[in-house]
């Protein structure tokens, strides 16, 4: 089935929730199915069972969360790409959108929503992907044309989480999360050198000195309501 056609007995545009909170699921299932034009062809709580679900029911649509356990959304974003270049991708997600929008869209998906975002604009972003259009919020457009506009960097003393890649980020949520090297590791599947590699490198980024700073940055990232920029290093 092509992007944006409709279903062919129902009449109606599938769309495939894949969320791992089942009242969640249900909620957007019910909304979808209450829509004129649009039917839930599906729903999925992880990454896997998606997969195989749209090898079947070939969605036009896929609305994807970032967290789904353990799994890094934007890596699973990378790989449903991968597998099926026509599939349009939009995700819900209560990350923060001034740090995950962005990177969300260079992995692969068409739009970006706030799970706090009111139905309306939900579907409206959902009919916006359809159509092969991009859908981000106002405030996201409006960072990105400051953005053009100015070319600076944030404000000096600023730590910026921007700067490091999808990889980098991950670790340093985990980190914040009190992960381990060794849980990182397991949860990744890399090995531990690894992981201690992505700590330099974060720390390089970020202007750290030691592992102790690191993990108070990224305890205080998890907390923070808008942890894109940050206070300047831990202790200055």
């Amino acid at each position: 089935m092509s992007p944006g056609a409709s279903d062919g007995i129902t009449g109606k545009t599938r769309v495939m929730i894949v969320d791992d909170h089942p009242i969640l699921r249900e909620g957007i299932q019910g909304l979808l199915n209450r829509q004129e034009d649009l039917v839930c062809c599906g729903t999925a709580e992880n990454a896997a069972v998606a997969e195989a679900l749209i090898r079947t029911q070939e969605p036009d649509l896929v609305l994807l969360d970032l967290r789904l356990g353990t799994t890094d959304g934007l890596e699973v974003i990378k790989g449903f790409k991968a597998l099926f270049p026509r599939l349009r991708i939009l995700v819900l997600s209560q990350l923060d959108e001034t740090l995950y929008a962005e990177r969300a869209l260079r992995a692969g998906a068409l739009g970006y929503v706030m799970k706090e975002q009111a139905t309306d604009e939900l579907l409206n972003a959902i009919r916006t992907v359809l159509k092969g259009e991009i859908y981000v919020s106002p405030k996201i457009s409006l960072m990105a044309l400051h953005r053009i506009i100015n070319d600076k960097p944030g404000p000096k003393g600023n730590l910026d989480l921007g700067c490091l890649s999808d990889r980098e980020l991950q670790v340093f949520v985990m980190v914040g999360e009190g992960s381990t090297n060794k849980q990182i590791a397991a949860a990744l599947k890399l090995s531990v050198k690894t992981i201690e590699t992505y700590r330099e490198h974060i720390k390089y980024k970020l202007g750290l000195n030691s592992g102790a700073e690191l993990a108070q940055l990224a305890r205080q990232a998890a907390q923070a309501d808008n942890p894109t920029a940050l206070p300047g290093r831990p202790g200055a």
